[in-house]
């Protein structure tokens, strides 16, 4: 039985300096600290950010050092927070979105986060121009090629261990292993040397969200100072750097980023998010070569045994009536086993219902079948036919658009694979400061989700605890 949000939480270490008092900088104060960090943006030749757990709260992701942080109620004895979604469903906040704009503008050059939740990568900042310096729940490597695949469900291990997956690369094949580290894991050259090299080369790193209290990577933001640099904190909590800092902006991340996109007169892109999944038809001939003997899976891109998290039960049903009953699959592996003339042509209707989370309730599919026709084969460029699906999920302002991928036929056993995209989500943010009163908290903030119609060594680890994904930021 896999664990609940909140046991999977508890596994985290009890630490000291937990249940840090919150800051507000007053609201004049607060409008003056914005105005002066939008101009050393504006002014900034290498700008690169460092995000903590405080810039994903308002993705309902709880942080940790905060009157209702993880480790505060831990130190409390009280329950640890539900996610109000699964962790596979959150949202990009408005400032992931914000740094997504400011790194189109040219403005932004790099980002460096502690957290684990993907949504930096989910939100649109580009694979090179990220460190995850934890890892990535939702990202498996390989070590023999270098091959990195982002999932669309939480991978089921921490700690650098083998997952149940194969690489996928040609002549390749190597059992795949997680990304987040353990607490005894040192971290990753691979993320540390770019994050060291952009830190050193950044005339402001911006620190988001974040305590800046777990060593190595709370030094990280120094390494600018020593070339003329300046760091900038904005965080509710105080921190050990505060007195290094430029600029210390006590106030939520969302209400600052909000401020500084106003003043840059910078728009706050929408979050379009696209879903991936494939329909196979597997048939094999009879002996005497009247019948087909067929199955229906509708399964993960990822691979057939792979989890499909966002479907929760799939309806077929035949525009032939009298010949198919119609069926309902509620239990993954999604799939369906039938027998057909081998002469007689049919067309399905797949109702796809789609789990929390999704704003897209459902969508119809028709699975057209011919056993005596061959199926064409092709590859669309994924980033053309995205882009058209966002384009057009912002104009319409809902969630729904689908279109096939890829299409290809495996001969034995022969099989007929077509591969789907989908619009789930479609969210558009505020970006006027003006949106954000001062009792606004982070779990309240307002994004108007639009209308639908259809290297050094981490801090160890507990003793005892024991290995099992994480739906959170564990380090900051």
């Amino acid at each position: 039985m896999s664990l609940g949000y909140a046991e999977k939480l508890s596994y985290i270490e009890d630490v000291g300096n937990v249940g840090m008092a919150e800051y507000f900088d007053p609201s004049h104060v607060l409008r003056d600290k914005i105005e002066r960090l939008a101009i050393m943006i504006k002014k900034s030749k290498h700008l690169v950010v460092f995000t903590g757990a405080g810039i994903s709260t308002s993705c309902g992701i709880p942080d940790f050092r905060g009157p209702k942080g993880i480790w505060t109620l831990q130190r409390e004895g009280k329950a640890l927070p539900e996610a109000s979604l699964p962790f596979h469903r959150a949202v990009p906040s408005l400032t992931h979105m914000a740094l997504v704009e400011l790194e189109k503008a040219g403005i932004l050059k790099f980002v460096i986060s502690q957290n684990v939740d993907g949504l930096h990568l989910r939100s649109g900042i580009p694979r090179e121009k990220l460190a995850e310096l934890h890892g990535n729940s939702f990202m498996e490597t390989c070590l023999s090629c270098g091959a990195e695949y982002f999932r669309d469900f939480e991978v089921e291990t921490i700690g650098l261990k083998e997952t149940s997956r194969r690489c996928s690369k040609a002549k390749c094949g190597t059992r795949l292993k997680d990304t987040v580290l353990d607490w005894e894991d040192a971290l990753p050259p691979k993320e540390m040397d770019p994050a060291e090299k952009h830190c050193k080369q950044a005339d402001i790193v911006l620190c988001l969200g974040t305590s800046l209290q777990i060593t190595p990577a709370c030094n990280l933001p120094l390494k600018a100072l020593r070339n003329g640099g300046k760091f900038v904190i904005v965080n509710l909590q105080k921190t050990p750097k505060d007195k290094k800092a430029s600029l210390v902006i006590h106030g939520f991340v969302d209400k600052v980023i909000a401020g500084v996109m106003d003043q840059l007169n910078l728009q706050i892109p929408p979050f379009v998010r696209i879903d991936l999944f494939q329909i196979i038809i597997v048939q094999a001939l009879s002996i005497d070569k009247r019948y087909v003997n067929w199955t229906l899976q509708v399964a993960s891109v990822h691979g057939q045994k792979a989890a499909l998290p966002f479907i929760k039960s799939v309806e077929v049903s035949f525009l032939d009536k009298e010949d198919y009953k119609a069926a309902i699959l509620d239990k993954q592996p999604f799939r369906l086993k039938r027998r057909t003339a081998y002469n007689k042509a049919f067309e399905m209707v797949l109702k796809l219902n789609f789990g929390d989370g999704c704003v897209c309730s459902s969508l119809e599919i028709d699975v057209p079948v011919d056993f005596k026709v061959s199926t064409d084969c092709f590859n669309f460029d994924m980033d053309v036919i995205f882009q058209k699906l966002r384009d057009k999920a912002v104009v319409e302002s809902k969630c729904g658009q689908n279109a096939v991928i890829e299409r290809k036929t495996i001969l034995t056993p022969r099989s007929d694979v077509t591969n789907y995209a989908i619009v789930t989500n479609v969210v558009q943010y505020s970006k006027t400061c003006k949106a954000f009163p001062d009792s606004l908290s982070n779990g309240e903030l307002r994004k108007r989700k639009a209308s639908v119609t259809g290297t050094g060594s981490s801090r160890k680890r507990s003793k005892g605890s024991k290995s099992t994904s994480r739906s959170e930021n564990i380090r900051d």
